[in-house]
Parts: C-alpha cells; sequence; structure tokens
C-alpha cells in the first residue's frame, strides 16, 4: 500500500524558480488570485512551469520601463502555485495562483527569458511575543473601524480577516488591501520581523484612518451645499409658479428685459443709436443669465439707460439773483463776477443753452473751487466736480473698451448718470498738472471733450456711441497757465483770479471764514469775538499768502482749542472768548512772518524785484558780492534758463555802464569775482522779469551804496538797456502791498495793466515807468522824494 502521508506544501518548494516580473504592486503570501501574463515569453515560462511543478517566483519591477530587465527586478518575491490556467483568444492567459511564501533571490540561473533563479525560502521571526497578539486584536479592531466606514470592504473580506490565524498573514493581508504606494507595500513584503511588519502596517491605518475622516468632512460639505441648492431650486420654480399664477415677470432676466425695453423706447432712438441699441437688446434676451457676457451686456444696457438722453429744458434763471449769489459767497473777485455776469447776460440774450468753458487761473485758496460752485447755483443747474491732477491714463476720460474686464465709462459719462440732465456745471480742476505716459495723453483726450465743434458727437470708447456733450458748462481750473497746451487754452474764457491783500482778507474772514470755522469745530457763533487787529495779526504773522486756505487753517486751529477747554471743563458753554494777540501766539506759537524780519533790501548789492509764481505774487531779494580773485561771474539760487540769460544780460549791460561812468575801472573785473544769489534757492525760479532788479543789485554792489528803501521793480532788460513789458502786474502789485511796499518801477508799456488792477489796491503806491535803464538807476539810488509819474490817491 502506498505511503499516505500529507507533506507540507512548504516542503515541496523547490530552490529553483521561473521568475514573472510584476508591473503594479507586490502579491503577498496567503493570497489567490488572478494574474493576466500577455507577454509571449512569460506565456512560455507560464505553460513549463504548469507543465513542471506548477511553482512560479513573482518579483516586482522597480521601473516599469523594461518588463524582462533583471536589473530592475526587486530580490525579494513571493512564490505562487498555479492552480488553473485558462487560455485568451489574443494568446495571453489568465493565471489563477496561490500565494505561498517570501523568497530572495540568491542567484540569477539565467538572465534570458524564460528566467530562472536559485532562491532562499524566508521564515517569520518574532511572531509570538506578547507584542505581536496586542498587535493582533490593535489591527483587527482599527481595519474593523475602517470596514465599517468604507463601502469598498466587502463581507467575505472581514470574514478573511478575522480567519487567518497567523499575525504575519494578518500583517500582509490587511497591507495588501489598504491604498498605500507600492515601494511601501514592497517594503512590507520585505520584513521578516512580524511585530516590525505589524507596527509598520498599523502606522499605515492610521493613514487611512485620517483620510476617510477628511474624506468625509468633505462628503458632508458637498452633500450640505447640494441639498441646500435643491432646496433653492424647488424654492425658487414654486415661487417662479405663483408669479405666473398672479401674472408678475417670472425671473430677474425677465425683469431686466422689460425694464431696458421700456426706458428705451422711451428715448426713441434714431438712426445708428437705435441699431446698436436694438442689436445688444436683442443679444441681451437670447443670453444665458449664468454667462459672464450676460452681466458686461446688463451693466453696458444699464449705462445706456441711466444716461440722460433727452434735450434740455430752456433755461430759466435771473441775471440779479444770479448776481446776489456770486456777491453772497464771495467778498471782492469784483472783475472776476463781472466777467461771469457778462458771460451769463450773453447766454441768456440768446437764449443759447449750448455750453461753454471757462478758465478760472489762480493761486490756491483764492476761491476756485467755489465760484464754480456758485455759477452752477446761480443758473439752477447741478454741479459735478473731479480733479484731474496727476492723470495718466487718457481711458479716465473716454473711458475703456468693453473687450477689458471691469471696463466702465469716463469721468464724463460717469458724472452725466450721476447729474441725470444733459446741461450741467462741469467742473474739472487742476488742468494744469495733467501729466502723460505710455496709457495715453489725457489733456490730448480732454481737447476732444472741450472742442466745441468735436463735442456735439463725443465717442467714449466703453459707450461707443455718439454723444452730444455741448449743452455741458465746462470749468476747468489752474494755478498757472505755463503748463496748460496751447489748444486747449484756445478753447476757453480765461479768467484771472488774483490774490487778496490784507483788508480783503479781513473781510472775507468776518464773513465767510471764522462762522464757518466756528461751526465746523461746535461752537456757537458768537461764542468767539475776533477784533479787526487780532485778524490782521494772524493773516499777516501766519498766513500771508495770495490766499484764504491757511488763514481758515490757523482759526481752526484756535477753536480747537476754545473746543477741548469746555470739554476739559476749564470754560463753560456760557463764556466768551476774544483772542488777542498774546492768546493767538500762545495757542499758534510765534508768528512764521514778522514786520521787523520781512524782506528788505538796505545794504550795498542788495534789491528787491516783483515775481509771479503758481502761488501768486511774491517779493524776490537779489544779493550780490564780489571776492578777490579770478575775474568770473556766478549763480546760484535755482533759476532756470530764461533767467540765467536775463542775469547774463545784466551783468554785460552793467559792466559796461559801470566802465563808462567811471564807477569802477576795468581792472577791477580781473581781480573780482562777482556772486549774484536769489535767496530760498530750494524754490525754483524763471522769467526775464527780474532782469532790471538783478542789474540794478550789481550796479548798488559797484557803488557800494543802498539802494532808496521801500522800492520794487519789475521789468525785463535788452542788452542795449531797454526795458521791456512784463506779465502778472496785478498779482505783483497785491505782493508788493502785502510787504508794505510804496514805490514800484515797471516797464512803461505796462501801463495799460494799470487799470486792470482795482483802486484799492493802488491806493497809496506810486509807479514809476521807465522805458530804459539809467531811468530806473535815477528812481533807485535817489535819496529825495520821488515825484511819480502815476499815482493813485
Amino acid at each position: 500500500m502506498a505511503d499516505q502521508t500529507i507533506v507540507p506544501i512548504e516542503q515541496l518548494l523547490p530552490n529553483k524558480l521561473f521568475l514573472i516580473p510584476l508591473m503594479g504592486r507586490p502579491i503577498f503570501p496567503g493570497i489567490f488570485t488572478p494574474v493576466m501574463v500577455n507577454n509571449q515569453d512569460d506565456v512560455k515560462m507560464v505553460e513549463e512551469a504548469y507543465a513542471g511543478d506548477g511553482f512560479l517566483g513573482i518579483c516586482m519591477l522597480e521601473t516599469e520601463n523594461d518588463p524582462h530587465g533583471v536589473s530592475d527586478l526587486y530580490k525579494v518575491g513571493t512564490v505562487a502555485r498555479i492552480i488553473k490556467k485558462i487560455n485568451l483568444p489574443d494568446g495571453g492567459l489568465n493565471v489563477f495562483i496561490s500565494t505561498l511564501k517570501r523568497f530572495k533571490v540568491r542567484k540569477i540561473v539565467s538572465e534570458r527569458s524564460p528566467l530562472l533563479a536559485i532562491v532562499d525560502y524566508l521564515d517569520d521571526t518574532e511572531d509570538d511575543t506578547f507584542e505581536v497578539k496586542a498587535l493582533t486584536r490593535a489591527l483587527i479592531g482599527e481595519m474593523k473601524e475602517i470596514s465599517e466606514n468604507n463601502p469598498l470592504f466587502s463581507e467575505e473580506m472581514r470574514l478573511n480577516m478575522i480567519n487567518i490565524d497567523h499575525p504575519g498573514k494578518i500583517a500582509d493581508f490587511i497591507a495588501s488591501i489598504l491604498n498605500i504606494e507600492k515601494q511601501d507595500q514592497q517594503r512590507i513584503l520585505e520584513m521578516q520581523n512580524v511585530r516590525q511588519r505589524m507596527e509598520q502596517v498599523l502606522v499605515f491605518i492610521k493613514k487611512e484612518q485620517e483620510l476617510l475622516r477628511v474624506q468625509k468632512k468633505i462628503q458632508s460639505e458637498i452633500n450640505n451645499r447640494i441639498e441646500k441648492t435643491q432646496r433653492d431650486y424647488f424654492l425658487r420654480e414654486e415661487l417662479k409658479a405663483i408669479k405666473e399664477e398672479l401674472g408678475m415677470t417670472t425671473d430677474a432676466k425677465s425683469s431686466d428685459y422689460q425694464k431696458f425695453k421700456e426706458k428705451i423706447e422711451a428715448f426713441d432712438f434714431q438712426g445708428e443709436i437705435k441699431e446698436a441699441v436694438d442689436a445688444e437688446m436683442e443679444k441681451f434676451a437670447l443670453m444665458d443669465s449664468n454667462s459672464g457676457e450676460y452681466i458686461v451686456t446688463r451693466n453696458y444696457l444699464e449705462t445706456i439707460v441711466n444716461l440722460p438722453w433727452k434735450d434740455p429744458d430752456p433755461e430759466s434763471w435771473d441775471l440779479k439773483e444770479a448776481r446776489g449769489i456770486l456777491d453772497g459767497d464771495h467778498y471782492g473777485l469784483e472783475d472776476v463776477k463781472k466777467r461771469i455776469i457778462e458771460y451769463l447776460a450773453v447766454r441768456k440774450l440768446r437764449r443759447d443753452t449750448k455750453g461753454s468753458i471757462i478758465l478760472l487761473v489762480g493761486p490756491p485758496g483764492v476761491g476756485k473751487t467755489s465760484v464754480g460752485k456758485s455759477i452752477a447755483r446761480a443758473m439752477n443747474k447741478p454741479f459735478f466736480r473731479f480733479s484731474v491732477g496727476g492723470m495718466r491714463d487718457e481711458a479716465e476720460i473716454k473711458g475703456h473698451r468693453r473687450t477689458y474686464i471691469g471696463a466702465m465709462p469716463g469721468k464724463i459719462i460717469q458724472g452725466l448718470k450721476i447729474v441725470k440732465t444733459k446741461s450741467p456745471v462741469f467742473m474739472i480742476d487742476e488742468v494744469d498738472k495733467m501729466g502723460s505716459s505710455y496709457q495715453g495723453d489725457p489733456s490730448s483726450a480732454l481737447l476732444e471733450v472741450l472742442d466745441p465743434e468735436q463735442n456735439v458727437s463725443f465717442r467714449d470708447h466703453y459707450l461707443d456711441l455718439p454723444y452730444d456733450l455741448s449743452n455741458i458748462l465746462f470749468i476747468l481750473t489752474a494755478n498757472t497757465l505755463d503748463s496748460i497746451p496751447g489748444p486747449l487754452m484756445d478753447r476757453a474764457e480765461v479768467i484771472q483770479l488774483s490774490g487778496y491783500i490784507d483788508t480783503e482778507k479781513l473781510e472775507i474772514a468776518k464773513k465767510y471764514l471764522v462762522p464757518r470755522s466756528l461751526e465746523k469745530n461746535g461752537l456757537k457763533k458768537n461764542q468767539v469775538k475776533y477784533s479787526n487787529d487780532s485778524l490782521l495779526f494772524i493773516a499777516n504773522g501766519y498766513a500771508r499768502e495770495a490766499g484764504v486756505r491757511n488763514f481758515e487753517k490757523n482759526l481752526d486751529k484756535i477753536h480747537r482749542k476754545f473746543a477741548t477747554e469746555i470739554v476739559f471743563g476749564e470754560k463753560t458753554e456760557k463764556d466768551k472768548f476774544a483772542p488777542d494777540q498774546e492768546l493767538i501766539e500762545k495757542f499758534l506759537g510765534k508768528p512764521i512772518f514778522r514786520e521787523d524780519g520781512g524782506k528788505k533790501a538796505d545794504i550795498p548789492g542788495t534789491a528787491m524785484g516783483l515775481a509771479w509764481t503758481s502761488m501768486g505774487g511774491d517779493t524776490l531779494i537779489i544779493e550780490a558780492i564780489a571776492n578777490a580773485g579770478k575775474e568770473g561771474f556766478s549763480l546760484t539760487g535755482q533759476m532756470g534758463d530764461v533767467m540765467k540769460e536775463s542775469a547774463s544780460i545784466a551783468w554785460s549791460w552793467m559792466k559796461r555802464y559801470a566802465i563808462a561812468e567811471e564807477i569802477v575801472t576795468p581792472e577791477w573785473y580781473e581781480k573780482h569775482l562777482v556772486h549774484l544769489h536769489i535767496p530760498e534757492g530750494a524754490t525754483p525760479k524763471d522769467g526775464p522779469s527780474a532782469g532790471i532788479t538783478m542789474a540794478i543789485a550789481l550796479l548798488s554792489l559797484l557803488k557800494d551804496k543802498p539802494l532808496r528803501s521801500s522800492l520794487a521793480m519789475t521789468g525785463e532788460l535788452s542788452l542795449t538797456g531797454q526795458v521791456l513789458p512784463i506779465g502778472g502786474l496785478k498779482e505783483k502789485t497785491i505782493a508788493a502791498r502785502r510787504n508794505g511796499i510804496k514805490d514800484i518801477i515797471i516797464p512803461h508799456q505796462n501801463i495799460r495793466d494799470l487799470d486792470d488792477i482795482p483802486e484799492h489796491i493802488r491806493k497809496g503806491i506810486s509807479f514809476h515807468p521807465v522805458q530804459r535803464m539809467e531811468e530806473v538807476i535815477d528812481i533807485a539810488f535817489s535819496r529825495g522824494k520821488i515825484q511819480p509819474k502815476l499815482k493813485d490817491e
């Protein structure tokens, strides 16, 4: 009788195995699984193994580039027995295998297909300790939690895991079903120590649990959103059904379309505008409300329907009432108000609603913006203001094309949407401070807006439809005319606003500044009482400028101190305040300008000139000294090119004159370096009007004799000694009066400008017109009383 003894299969394992390179993931021992074999060499190997003892070695490839490369095979694999093989129609095999044990490749016998290797089988170590038993329980417990929360784990997998009787096989089984990297699975396959293997698998289980927790949280959030979306959808559908039942508009798009249609029909567009708007409406009707283009088209149509397209009503305003508003809002500025009233009278007589352009030019703080507001009030028109100072992008004026994200119309169209009328008053501030860059030139874009020949059909880039701007009254403001482009200035009626003198500042403070500042700082109207001397002290000591802006700032500072005293209980609301000079100095500090420390030309080599700047008129001290040394002429004081040329002319003329009059010898020039300086060197200065002042300062130096006191002068000097006309005489006269000047030398050709200077400014000042530099010298060095050629008594 044959021996019926059962032999464990591990004893039948051969020491030589055919090796199948495996792409994908490693297969652990104790697994029954199918394997697809497509490579013909591998098919032959499987056929040969199946015909023999049925054993195969399965090793994973390190890389999947070369499935037959011996060098890419991991050295540790799993021995498997072929249980069944099925031939496939494409020549491949579907092989069912049962994996048995780990092995390690000791030597490759045949490196060509079929691969044959001598192997050593690996036994588990440390597989029956107390720690291993504890780890087994921990693994099964953790996997139960994962399998309960993961529908991918079948009931059969749970039973298999529980029925496995060996700790090492439990770790292998779990490692094979966890979603971990193939390199990590290979590392676990190579571990002989069961305790280490189980600890590593436990780490991967914890990572899987955390991943499932995050996945569950995300899934829950998504489900909540879906539920809310579905709920909102059903509610919207229900609301739509209710609206349909009541005959109401069913959705926002239909409502917008109906609103746009009604407004557009009311405008009764014609020609190009009608065609363009109808095309947009047709496109809007066909669009999906969730598309990005829908919002762009909707915003465009909304801009169109919100613009005032209808022609303005005839103007109805009273000229006397307009004069009263201008007088009530502004003290002084008689010349300005007169010009504005004349302009309004012509407009009323012609019954012309077409807009015009007024350019208000003057130093800061003289009331340009407030004059613009008063004009709008006088004409009963809405007022819109925007500043172009520092603007570098022409799209700010003409808008952006709709192809750009976030496109919007320019300032002009935006303003018309706000004022809702075709004939408002638009104030464009700081036109002298526009810049230009690669984004365009805003001043050029502004020309089209302001030109009466072009603005009848102005095209904003965003709107891209002809729009009539000719009914708008444009008021531009600037501090100086120098930087305004000539074409822009040609289109405007220029009105100059000069600075204020002390008496005007006093009246402005009493009527406007003090009441406004008291209200702004929470004080009652009669709570603070200023004397004329106190107000003049503030004006002359702290705010000696063309405008009144700093004057008001200093008043605010004083009133804030009073308000603070009342709040802290040092004073009561019933107390009256009467600021005197001592109290003003306490609150504002020592005066910035002092009468005794003002500008004076009282030593040889100094002379006082009159200058015009963007801040208004100002006095200018010119100094000259001579140092022993090599012949030369030096200039300092941040002068512009024109002023440097004037200084050079003054030096050449005075050098010849001094030699001719024998004031100095020619040798004197060879031994002296003459230095001409204009103080306040940080302030840029330019222009030819200081020519005679520089010449007289040099002559004073050469004569070593000071000029007569309280004398100022302005005039351009030619190389032949002629005194040429200058500009800004009114502003220069105001500056002279502010500094206590009694005599002013002016070019003879500027006599005509004296009529433009108000009588109260000219009063007490003697004007001395001159044609030649010799006349300037006679007046400047005269010590007796000069009989003025022109004086306003």
